[in-house]
C-alpha cells in the first residue's frame, strides 16, 4: 500500500465515526467547480472589488458541503491580501476541494471495504490511484452512487438466493430490484429489510 493511501486510510479512520452520524447514505451533491461556485456576478475574477471577492469567498465558506480543508484555505485567503483572494477563487479552491474529495473517497473505500462492496472498492482505489481533482470529483459526483447501487443490487439478489428468506422480505427485496434507482436500492439493504415484519 502506498504511503500516502495509508496515511488516507488512517485520517478516513479516525473520522469514520464523525462522517458517519453526520453524513447521509450517499455522499450528498458536493458544490459546483469554483468557476460557478466562487464567482456569483458577471464580473471576472480579476476585475472584482476587494468586496466582491470577500462576499464570494463567504459564500464559500458559508455551503454546508465546504469541507475543512475548503474552509482552511478560504480563511486564510480571506486574512490574507486581495491577491491571496484572488488566488484562491482561482486556483485554490479546486485544489482544497480536491484535498476533501480526497480525503471522502479514502472514507468511502474504507467503509466499501468493511462492507465488501467490491465494485466500489475497485472504483475507489482507481480513483485515488489518478489523484485528479476532476476524477475525485466526477466519483463522488456519479461514480460513487452507481457503484454502490451496483453492489447493492448484487447485495439483494443474493439475499434473495437465500431459500429461508420470509415471503415479505423477498417480495419487499423484488419490489426495490424492480424498481432498481440507486436511492431504492441503498434504502432498501441499509433500512428497509429491516423494517419488513417476518
Amino acid at each position: 500500500m502506498r504511503p500516502t493511501r495509508a496515511a488516507l486510510l488512517v485520517v478516513a479512520t479516525a473520522l469514520t465515526p464523525a462522517l458517519l452520524l453526520s453524513a447521509p447514505a450517499f455522499a450528498t451533491a458536493p458544490p459546483a467547480p469554483a468557476t460557478t461556485v466562487a464567482v456569483t456576478s458577471d464580473t471576472p475574477v480579476d476585475e472584482m472589488s476587494e468586496a466582491e471577492l470577500r462576499a464570494a469567498i463567504a459564500d464559500i465558506v458559508a455551503d454546508e458541503d465546504s469541507g475543512e480543508a475548503v474552509v482552511r484555505e478560504a480563511d486564510k485567503a480571506l486574512n490574507g491580501t486581495v491577491d491571496d483572494m484572488r488566488t484562491f477563487l482561482k486556483t485554490g479552491y479546486r485544489l482544497a476541494q480536491a484535498e476533501d474529495d480526497r480525503v471522502a473517497v479514502a472514507h468511502i473505500l474504507f467503509v466499501a471495504t468493511g462492507a465488501g462492496d467490491k465494485r466500489v472498492v475497485r472504483e475507489a482505489n482507481e480513483v485515488l490511484d489518478d489523484g485528479s481533482p476532476e476524477a475525485l470529483r466526477a466519483f463522488r459526483e456519479t461514480g460513487y452512487p452507481l457503484a454502490q447501487a451496483e453492489d447493492d443490487r448484487f447485495y439483494i439478489v443474493r439475499m434473495l438466493a437465500d431459500p429461508n428468506i420470509s415471503d415479505a422480505l423477498r417480495a419487499e427485496a423484488n419490489d426495490a430490484l424492480d424498481d432498481g434507482s440507486p436511492q431504492t436500492l441503498r434504502y432498501f439493504r441499509t433500512v428497509g429489510q429491516y423494517e419488513v415484519d417476518g
